[in-house]
């Protein structure tokens, strides 16, 4: 099952998540920034796929346009 992008205010204060995990889109984009690819975020964090990783930068992205919208 390919998780979601999700808030809830009792994980990581609200912080947008991969559904049923702690792991974050900002966490995402991060390792991501520092080198890892996409394979090894999901070696590291088998229960994540590809596709996980996948709609947590499309959720980033949609939400950097947004923002540069409002601007």
């Amino acid at each position: 099952m390919v998780k979601k992008v999700v808030r809830d205010p009792a994980v990581l204060g609200g912080k947008p998540i991969l559904e049923g995990t702690r792991i974050s889109v900002a966490f995402v984009l991060r390792v991501i920034a520092g080198g890892m690819t996409v394979d090894e975020i999901v070696a590291q964090y088998p229960h994540l796929t590809k596709e996980d990783v996948q709609n947590a930068l499309e959720y980033a992205a949609k939400r950097f346009d947004q923002a540069r919208l409002r601007v």
